[in-house]
């Protein structure tokens, strides 16, 4: 037992000492930072798979605390995320919990984290962060505005254009902003899993994408959204619309996933090679609407029975 403390505190001494080295480097050094910056997570990350909860919970705190003799108060928040980011990794692999558990449980982590960080930007400092993005972008439009016009090569309704474009983006915002944690959840593990692959700790793989079946009531919410979107005129700016707007851009990803799942699974019974499949998933993009309806009759009509008979016949 008493060695087996003294080989936690060593190894918790060494993690917390890589990850205020990363941290520095990620803090002080240019271009350098944006590669250590995606491995800050990975010392917690390590030693929380190998050692049991309290120990990783006391390290975690001790890292936080170095985060602020390194960088001051600013590196608190920036630290305060990666920790969290590393510990979570770190004790679904412990728990050899699948790796989708660990993506919903990084990704939901990490939105509370910034949604309370936001918050406490907003009181503390009297400083919205959105705000000032969307009037930053409102002075950098104005400024093309008025150089366009200078040359009388300005688009007609430039400005209501601007003001159309800034103001969906400032509605649909929280999903975006959902999508985009999600999005950087999923690369941020499949950087992280190799590396912990080969310090010998054994992490989980994803599905794949071929077997992605979302539940049919997303069929139902669809259906809704759209129901209230073509016959009850919502008014800009009002929370319904707001609610409506996010609703409907959040369900279209996930139609258009399910119909790039279709497309993997087609490919699949084919027989095609891996090749093709990644050829699909490119044009899936710009064809979304396409790829939307496949995923929408991927659920409501179960059409992989009939590509499956249809093949064997």
């Amino acid at each position: 037992m008493p060695n087996d403390q003294t080989k936690q505190l060593t190894l918790g001494a060494m993690m917390i000492a890589l990850f205020s080295i990363l941290l520095a480097v990620s803090f002080y050094v240019p271009v350098l930072n944006l590669i250590t910056a995606l491995f800050i997570a990975l010392p917690i990350a390590w030693y929380s798979a190998k050692f049991n909860r309290s120990a990783s919970i006391y390290m975690a705190v001790l890292c936080i605390g170095m985060s602020y003799f390194i960088g001051g108060l600013l590196a608190i928040p920036f630290a305060l995320i990666h920790v969290l980011l590393g510990f979570i990794i770190g004790d679904t692999l412990r728990l050899k919990k699948s790796k989708l558990f660990m993506l919903m449980a990084t990704a939901i982590v990490l939105l509370v984290t910034i949604v309370i960080e936001y918050v406490l930007v907003v009181l503390a400092f009297n400083f919205n962060p959105v705000k000032e993005m969307m009037a930053y972008s409102k002075a950098q439009y104005d400024q093309t505005g008025a150089f366009l016009e200078r040359y009388n090569a300005l688009p007609k309704n430039y400005d209501q254009t601007i003001a159309d474009t800034l103001f969906m983006f400032e509605t649909v915002f929280p999903s975006l902003l959902i999508l985009g944690v999600f999005t950087f959840v999923l690369v941020f593990i499949n950087i992280q899993l190799p590396v912990l692959k080969k310090l010998g700790i054994e992490v989980p793989k994803f599905p794949a994408m071929r077997h992605m079946r979302l539940p049919k009531s997303i069929l139902w919410y669809y259906m809704i959204v759209m129901i209230v979107t073509l016959f009850v005129e919502l008014e800009r700016g009002t929370y319904a619309f707001m609610v409506f707007a996010n609703a409907t851009l959040i369900i279209r990803v996930l139609l258009t996933l399910q119909g790039i799942s279709f497309i993997h699974f087609y490919i699949h019974e084919k027989g095609w090679p891996k090749w093709v499949a990644i050829v699909g998933t490119i044009l899936a993009f710009p064809l979304q609407s396409f790829t939307l309806l496949l995923g929408v009759f991927d659920l409501g009509f179960n059409i992989r029975s009939y590509v499956t008979d249809k093949n064997r016949k």
